[in-house]
């Protein structure tokens, strides 16, 4: 969690907020998806986090891919906005989020994949058709990447 949402936090306790935040669907030359199995839900999602103050979304999705992955992303490539209920979480603290998710593509990437903080157990690229059981908020991203329906998301959810 960035620090600015921690200040806001601490303020405003677990109501529901609104938070902008960068995700990076890192594609390797086979078409595999790198994904991070996280330590707080114990799913699977695309690295990325929350956009500190003063910060483009594009710096904060360079900073959080190397925070949480070890490698440089080049160049990337503007994928999608997703918002909406799709996006809205409930952590297992009880804090509630409504993401507004801007994510990119690279497959311009360098350095050694590895675990580089507290946010994640695991790194792994994956094949559409092999995926993990993702965090609900990425499976409309991956899908749609993928060309491929998403599964039905409900009105929120929890983790």
């Amino acid at each position: 969690m960035s620090d600015y949402v921690k200040k806001i936090r601490r303020k405003v306790g677990s109501m529901p907020l609104v938070v902008s935040v960068a995700g990076c669907l890192v594609i390797n030359g086979k078409n595999e998806i790198l994904l991070q199995h996280r330590t707080d839900t114990h799913l699977w999602s695309i690295p990325g986090g929350a956009v500190e103050l003063g910060e483009t979304v594009e710096e904060a999705v360079r900073r959080e891919v190397f925070e949480e992955t070890s490698i440089t992303v080049n160049e990337l490539h503007f994928f999608q906005v997703f918002s909406g209920e799709s996006q809205h979480i409930t952590y297992p603290n009880g804090d509630e989020v409504y993401f507004v998710n801007l994510v990119f593509e690279c497959r311009d990437f360098e350095g050694t994949v590895k675990v580089n903080d507290h946010e994640s157990s695991e790194l792994e690229f994956f094949a559409y058709d092999s995926l993990p059981q993702l965090t609900p908020s990425n499976e409309p991203i991956v899908a749609s990447y993928f060309g491929k329906e998403p599964p039905g998301i409900g009105p929120g959810y929890s983790m």
